[in-house]
């Protein structure tokens, strides 16, 4: 059963299966209820899209709603993150408790094998574990959202995309006529959708305008709300024109959830965004266990850049990390995940806590 979402990486994962001789069902999810008004869900329209794919492949439909799980499981621990003053990563709790649990299950219940994505990402089997590597499309490959998935759910999966650019998913799509050949790639939150984000946190997180200062603590700004901002932002601060400025950008250093206070500095590289280490908990290993207690890899702190060499030292029950990098990172922000890897291997991942200079 192959999950699609009404874009073209899921709709070639569908083709590709079925051209390899596969029994491919398609299933498409729905894992939130809009109301009528909302014109950024686009979900009946995905769905016409997901109709249209499978009539082209001669392949079956099936349609589920897990709205339920996904407001249980995912966002209300992404509200209950940013109430707290951090900046969770509800992708990757969507594809731990959603797409590949609750999906994985219905498909099973319906008589499947095993489901398939149109992730960018590869899975490989050895005499120990399966391991989850990196996609050949290095700006596409999304290992970093997939870090907590477990090897029951790596075993029951396909990604039929591992090996493949974008650009050729596109051609293999155009030449397959299919109607999602062109469609512009999502970047909206996990099955929310494209939507203007401080508007749509305010619906459940109303704004509590507070003071912006500096880090002597001088009066500069005025903001809406410290939940609505993360480490190192620019846009939205309002800063401007201050006497005794050096011109510079401002930027989110730091959020003062007790007294409702930003922390703003003045450069993009200024030392209080920098931090050469970080704290780690709720460590995923996707082996089952770390490789080691202590052992060099590179980490990601953010989904866009590239692994950064890096020590990993490791608790004795697995569930915590230091990460000390070889250079200083810029902007690391509790609630985002950092994602350890050995080469092109993914080892897991876990939710930062803290950074620090040492």
């Amino acid at each position: 059963m192959v999950g699609l979402s009404g874009g073209v990486d899921s709709s070639v994962a569908a083709l590709l299966l079925k051209r390899r001789g596969y029994q491919v069902t398609g299933l498409f999810m729905k894992n939130w209820e809009e109301d009528d008004s909302d014109s950024h869900c686009a979900a009946a329209r995905d769905l016409e899209d997901v109709e249209a794919v499978c009539t082209e492949l001669a392949i079956p439909l099936e349609t589920a709603n897990f709205s339920a799980e996904y407001w249980d499981n995912v966002f209300e621990h992404f509200l209950a993150e940013y109430a707290a003053g951090r900046t969770p990563n509800p992708d990757v709790l969507c594809n731990r408790e959603i797409k590949f649990a609750a999906f994985l299950d219905h498909a099973r219940d319906l008589g499947a094998d095993g489901i398939a994505t149109g992730h960018y990402a590869g899975i490989a089997s050895s005499p120990a574990s399966l391991s989850l590597i990196k996609a050949a499309d290095q700006h596409k490959d999304q290992t970093y959202f997939l870090h907590s998935l477990n090897q029951v759910q790596l075993a029951a999966t396909l990604f039929p995309l591992a090996t493949l650019r974008k650009t050729e998913v596109r051609r293999i799509a155009s030449a397959a006529r299919l109607n999602t050949a062109t469609k512009k790639d999502s970047t909206g939150l996990c099955f929310i959708g494209e939507r203007p984000f401080r508007e749509f946190l305010a619906r459940f997180l109303p704004a509590q305008p507070g003071e912006i200062v500096d880090e002597t603590g001088s009066l500069i700004g005025e903001h809406q709300g410290v939940v609505y901002y993360t480490i190192g932002q620019r846009q939205g601060l309002g800063i401007g024109g201050l006497r005794n400025s050096n011109g510079e950008p401002w930027f989110v250093a730091d959020k003062d959830v007790a007294r409702n206070r930003l922390v703003a500095v003045q450069g993009h590289d200024h030392p209080r965004l920098l931090a050469n280490s970080l704290n780690a908990e709720q460590m995923h290993w996707i082996a089952g266990q770390p490789p080691a207690t202590s052992f060099e890899a590179t980490a990601k702190s953010r989904y866009r850049q590239p692994a950064q060499p890096c020590r990993v030292s490791v608790s004795a029950d697995g569930a915590k990390t230091t990460v000390v990098f070889e250079t200083p990172q810029r902007a690391l922000t509790p609630g985002q995940s950092v994602v350890i890897y050995s080469g092109e291997h993914c080892l897991g991942g876990g939710v930062i806590e803290a950074s620090s200079t040492t």
